[in-house]
């Protein structure tokens, strides 16, 4: 059987592979690209017209102008399609939040699965630029409860740094899937990177009494996993 851990593939496979499954929830995908891509190299190849230089010296600059400039537009197009994609196979799928924070960049540490139910209520833990930010998933009722329980636990470690919570969703007072990272990512800044290391620190004898749990084995997109490093850059 052929290796589907996008963690393992090259670059080229994870964009085969990403393309694909967009490619079912956005049948269109192609034609966005084909269009993308034709509007960018007309406006690359405008703009590397007007360089200097004479007859085929403008050809040249012209077609490389367009090329580039319409790979580049394909591909933003392509990112966030897929990203859209991605989100709408995930939503109000067990571990989904957890999967979307795979999307945070350097300098944020997420923790799945800090508290659960029987039900499969989960609370995540990520820790970044704004303090500790619980993320909730599941029944609205059931989740704010296991976030008011988690709150208290991490206020007695966290001393002055705040502690946010988030319950995700399409209800009033939810936020929805595809604007989490978005989200976690514009909130304010409020401990240092020093002061992170010492946060993480404290929280391990938190986690150190916790019974271990993993993630439910949910269908997690891998588009989501694939486009994550196609995203960053690797």
């Amino acid at each position: 059987m052929a290796n589907s851990n996008p963690a393992s593939m090259s670059r080229t496979k994870q964009f085969i592979e990403t393309y694909k499954i967009t490619r079912r929830n956005d049948p269109r995908i192609a034609l966005w690209l084909l269009l993308s891509f034709v509007v960018g190299a007309a406006i690359g190849f405008g703009l590397f017209w007007l360089l200097p230089g004479e007859g085929v010296l403008n050809w040249v600059f012209g077609v490389l102008g367009g090329v580039l400039f319409g790979v580049l537009a394909a591909l933003v197009v392509f990112s966030r399609r897929a990203q859209t994609s991605a989100y709408s196979q995930m939503e109000g799928q067990v571990g989904a939040a957890a999967a979307a924070l795979t999307m945070l960049r350097k300098g944020w540490q997420t923790t799945p699965a800090v508290a659960f139910t029987k039900q499969q209520d989960v609370v995540h833990r990520v820790v970044g630029p704004p303090g500790i930010v619980l993320v909730g998933e599941g029944h609205p009722n059931r989740v704010r409860t296991l976030l008011a329980g988690e709150r208290k636990k991490h206020e007695r470690v966290a001393y002055e740094v705040p502690v946010q919570e988030i319950v995700i969703g399409r209800g009033e007072g939810q936020l929805p899937l595809p604007k989490l990272v978005s989200t976690l990512q514009k909130m304010k800044r409020a401990i240092k990177p020093a002061e992170m290391t010492d946060l993480l620190n404290r929280l391990k004898a938190l986690d150190a009494s916790r019974p271990a749990v993993p993630l439910p084995r949910g269908p997690v997109p891998t588009s989501m996993k694939g486009m994550r490093g196609n995203m960053r850059g690797r």
